[in-house]
């Protein structure tokens, strides 16, 4: 296990969101997780953050969600710092925290809470609460409804293990603000998705979160290499050959965002597997042409 400033000096490239394999039943497939993460872990990878978004942290119970931290541990072996995606509530989230910690991970990736209108005062002492119950390093996921100001990133820059800030937005404009606002004071990791790498990079951003690398990790090691160096045209070509097409039919609905990838793990031979409703599966149709994805990405699959 590393302090969290240990873990922020590790926090440049791509990070990977796995996603939870599900048996036919819908219960956990340990054993395929297990198998991915071998697969995974192989590659030169910042961070694996476990039971994230991708890993449809929300559908898990707490027990199976200490099952698959467990699992994802075990299997980095030191390889790769493991981040627990936590939240649900004031209670919940320093619980989830504080058993993650138990079971060895490096740091918490603090989702939003459950309920979508909080005050700034209320969202404050949530992430604070998330941040006391652990020693280990903090990072926010601003996602969803969950915009924040300057002013409110400025009063959550005093929790003391807080490293690390996720953008899960795209909005390059309010993320500018932000970092103008506290600087180095955190790292900045772009979390929109792979589409986004360029408009990230290009404010000085060298960090990102990829569910890509679920499937394909040297293909998301690729965009992180062309994206830092610079590479423009050749970045927008590997952009347009193999990443635009991907979220073209991750956007068509709700969820996709965690389908799509299942589908493309089975497709490649790994273990995703179905989705936990309310999230639904992609058509058949919609499977045929991840396929086309796929073959798009044979350079990478090797």
């Amino acid at each position: 296990m590393m302090d969290p400033q240990e873990l922020r000096s590790k926090l440049s490239g791509v990070i990977a969101f796995p996603i939870t394999p599900f048996t036919k039943e819908l219960s956990l497939d340990l054993a395929g997780l297990r198998e991915n993460l071998d697969r995974l872990l192989a590659h030169p990878l910042s961070a694996v953050v476990a039971a994230g978004g991708t890993g449809e942290m929300y559908s898990l119970t707490p027990a199976e969600h200490l099952e698959v931290i467990r699992a994802t541990v075990e299997a980095a072996r030191g390889k790769a710092p493991v981040i627990a995606g936590v939240g649900f509530g004031y209670q919940l989230g320093p619980d989830l925290a504080r058993a993650t910690e138990g079971a060895g991970v490096d740091g918490i990736l603090a989702f939003p809470p459950y309920y979508p209108n909080a005050d700034d005062a209320g969202l404050f002492d949530y992430y604070r609460a998330i941040g006391a119950a652990t020693s280990r390093g903090l990072l926010i996921y601003s996602r969803d409804w969950a915009h924040f100001t300057p002013r409110v990133v400025e009063q959550l820059a005093a929790i003391p293990n807080l490293i690390a800030w996720k953008d899960g937005q795209g909005d390059i404009r309010r993320l500018q603000s932000l970092i103008d606002r506290v600087g180095d004071r955190l790292q900045w990791i772009g979390g929109a998705g792979d589409d986004m790498i360029a408009a990230y990079y290009s404010i000085g951003i060298r960090a990102y979160t990829s569910s890509i690398a679920t499937v394909a990790p040297r293909l998301s090691l690729r965009l992180h290499e062309l994206a830092a160096g610079n590479s423009r045209d050749e970045l927008w070509e590997l952009m347009q050959q193999c990443v635009i097409p991907l979220y073209s039919i991750r956007s068509r609905r709700k969820g996709y965002e965690v389908s799509t990838m299942k589908v493309l793990m089975d497709l490649a031979g790994m273990h995703g597997g179905p989705v936990r409703p309310p999230l639904v599966m992609v058509t058949a149709a919609e499977r045929e042409e991840l396929r086309a994805v796929l073959d798009s990405w044979s350079e990478f699959l090797a």
